[in-house]
């Protein structure tokens, strides 16, 4: 997300349905990875491994459980997004340590998700087509003393766009917490014009 990245189901709920008891509104980010199992994987008593697109019950709902925290304490959250031509640089901070902490785990495991291409979030289109490119995505991400530096790059002209808007994005979710967080998101266009030669 930035911290990102951090990378399309329908939605039964109206958008100004509060979170369910918990904190889970199904629409921010536990939605998107749901998916309906099938048949032979019903008599599986445990999933052994990560899934794309969905990942070990124990990895999501952790996951999920913190970024339900961030999107709670979005006030306490500051953050800025530097553009550069091959991506973008932000840094997202919280005075208060509890926040710092959580905005660090939450960095570190989408970190993880965009290495091993393990989506999350991916009833949002913007998410789940940078997730389907996470191999030509470079992230790194640093500690800082409240939260995190995170740099997100790549050498593939339409990724970038995708990391920049992503970063948008996560914006949003700092500013307006859940309220954000229940929308999808567009795919930026590839603003590949072809020349009239007329």
């Amino acid at each position: 997300m930035t911290p990102v990245l951090t990378i399309a189901l329908a939605l039964t709920a109206s958008p100004t349905d509060p979170p369910k008891p918990g904190g889970c509104c199904d629409r921010c980010c536990c939605q998107a990875t749901k998916a309906d199992p099938k048949p032979a994987d019903k008599e599986k008593k445990a999933e052994p491994a990560a899934q794309p697109g969905r990942g070990r019950a124990t990895d999501l709902a952790a996951d999920r459980d913190v970024f339900h925290y961030l999107l709670t304490n979005h006030k306490d959250i500051t953050r800025t997004v530097k553009s550069r031509d091959d991506g973008v640089e932000t840094v997202t901070e919280s005075d208060k340590k509890e926040v710092a902490a959580k905005i660090q785990e939450h960095a570190a495991a989408m970190h993880q998700r965009v290495k091993d291409g393990n989506g999350i979030r991916l009833r949002d289109p913007l998410f789940a087509e940078i997730f389907k490119h996470h191999d030509k995505v470079v992230m790194t991400v640093e500690k800082t003393a409240k939260g995190v530096k995170v740099t997100e790059t790549s050498t593939d002209k339409q990724v970038v766009k995708l990391i920049q808007a992503h970063a948008e994005v996560v914006s949003k979710f700092v500013r307006d917490g859940f309220d954000e967080a229940h929308k999808t998101h567009p795919v930026p266009a590839t603003g590949d014009k072809k020349e009239d030669k007329r």
